[in-house]
């Protein structure tokens, strides 16, 4: 109990507990994904030996670098060197968290409020940073309830949209600049469709390479995209018509 250890001051009783929690499936990712990170720095710096290059302070944190005629103008890293007492440091910590509580209650218990917690201040934070909710601009309780629900709704798109571009970078290994949300509605945002003289809708011009790239993070081929299209011209025809 951490109370034993802090005590009792000036008659103020603190009854915490710390609650040291291991989770095998969290243990495995965290030590594959650091054990990855590891493998890209020995493969980049297996690709940079005798090169002239600087290299990064996080280099070192797990590295012995190895230089020629370290410190003078023609100075050329040779090679590397891991530090498996370092890192097998940050492998045994895999997995371990501790969480304070300021009552009683199990390990499962404060696990699991912490956790509903973490995700509630997550979506929050998103739902102000995002949907532009620093103020509601609305005059009754009706209004303001059905913009709330328009707005967690376009939340889940929103988070739907960010996982799918984050895992095709991750995938393709893209250093691209627009895989962010924002940056992929602007460029999706310049494919349109107009309405052409014979009364048909078609796309103002043709699909660029990007926006192309950004269908396929999300799963849409070009003929997906095609069939989109006519399904749209479809639909606006009957409109008209009605």
């Amino acid at each position: 109990m951490l109370a034993d250890i802090i005590g009792d001051d000036a008659g103020l009783f603190l009854d915490l507990a710390a609650y040291s929690i291991i989770a095998e499936n969290k243990k495995s990712a965290e030590r594959e994904n650091f054990e990855d990170k590891i493998d890209k720095l020995a493969a980049f710096l297996k690709k940079h030996e005798h090169e002239k290059i600087p290299l990064g302070k996080e280099l070192e944190k797990y590295f012995d670098l190895i230089y020629s005629k370290k410190g003078e103008p023609d100075e050329k890293f040779m090679f590397a060197k891991e530090k498996y007492e370092e890192i097998n440091k940050v492998i045994d910590l895999c997995g371990y968290f501790v969480i304070i509580t300021s009552e009683k209650m199990t390990a499962k218990e404060a696990l699991e409020l912490y956790k509903g917690r973490d995700v509630s201040e997550k979506l929050f934070r998103q739902y102000k940073s995002y949907m532009g909710d620093k103020s509601f601009r609305v005059h009754s309780a009706e209004s303001i309830h059905a913009k709330i629900f328009i707005e967690f709704v376009a939340l889940i798109i929103r988070n739907k949209l960010y996982r799918m571009l984050k895992d095709y970078k991750i995938e393709t290994e893209s250093k691209q600049n627009y895989f962010s949300v924002p940056a992929a509605i602007r460029e999706l945002s310049k494919v349109e469709m107009i309405r052409q003289a014979d009364g048909n809708y078609r796309l103002d011009h043709a699909v660029t390479a990007t926006c192309k790239t950004l269908f396929k993070a999300f799963g849409i081929n070009d003929a997906k995209i095609k069939s989109g299209v006519r399904e749209i011209t479809a639909c606006l025809k009957y409109s008209e018509k009605a």
